[in-house]
């Protein structure tokens, strides 16, 4: 017969990390998933995880609510660090749209609440689905299972001073704006050899006015250019999801002393 009252404060130190994990990760953090369905998965989790794992007896004292605020600072930072590697593909978006000329037209992120490029909220959108494909959602939550492997949930405190743990989370933002430039390069690139031909036709025929010609002519050909590039996309998202996993494993080495 399992003591339920033992494993209780285990339980909702679990639930508390599961909760912050949900709170900032792609997919189960958006708006248009209910609350109470990600409270009820959480639960369901912590419920699991609490007989899966190898949880020792943790007693309600002064030292439990410094682990309360250690399990939500570990799943809202590795969560965190996920989501922003993700919004990698609307920055990209977003150099997409600034040689376009659709950066005046900005649409609301239903995860967010925010304004967001036109083509980042496109290809966000397929990213999640190709995330939802090929089971990439199972690997988020196998990294909340597997974290306690490395951050072990009696451990108080968290190294957050170490040198090593903040130059590494300013890496890998700084990350996230190099994949963004790499998603984007191709059709950046193309669009500026739109404008080199354009300043050379203005040269030759300086009748013609190449700031109406330029700017239809310019998404004409971005739009052609995302119909071949989307076969090139999804191999930079599924490169960008194996990223994801890699940091996230390794901001949790971290976390934990290794």
């Amino acid at each position: 017969m399992i003591d339920f009252v033992n494993v209780l404060p285990a339980f909702l130190l679990i639930l508390v990390r599961a909760l912050a994990f949900f709170a900032v990760l792609p997919i189960y953090s958006h708006q248009s998933l209910p609350n109470i369905f990600k409270i009820g998965l959480a639960c369901f989790l912590a419920w699991v995880m609490v007989f899966t794992l190898d949880t020792p007896i943790v007693e309600i004292n002064g030292v439990y609510f410094f682990l309360v605020i250690k399990e939500a600072l570990v799943g809202l930072m590795v969560g965190l660090i996920a989501a922003i590697l993700m919004y990698a593909i609307q920055t990209a978006g977003g150099f997409i749209d600034y040689s376009m000329g659709f950066m005046i037209a900005n649409v609301v992120d239903p995860q967010t609440g925010a304004q967001t490029p036109l083509t980042g909220s496109f290809l966000y959108a397929f990213a999640i689905l190709f995330m939802l494909l090929v089971n990439g959602h199972h690997l988020l939550l196998d990294g909340i299972f597997y974290s306690y492997q490395f951050v072990p949930i009696d451990q108080v405190f968290l190294p957050l001073s170490q040198e090593n743990i903040i130059q590494y989370v300013v890496t890998t933002f700084n990350s996230m704006f190099i994949v963004a430039f790499q998603m984007a390069f191709p059709i950046v690139g193309s669009l500026f050899l739109v404008d080199v031909g354009l300043g050379m036709i203005s040269r030759a025929v300086p009748q013609m006015n190449v700031f109406v010609v330029g700017l239809p002519l310019k998404i004409t050909v971005g739009l052609l250019l995302l119909t071949v590039y989307l076969s090139v996309f999804y191999l930079l998202v599924q490169q960008l999801f194996e990223h994801i996993i890699i940091v996230m494993r390794t901001l949790l080495q971290l976390l934990g002393g290794a």
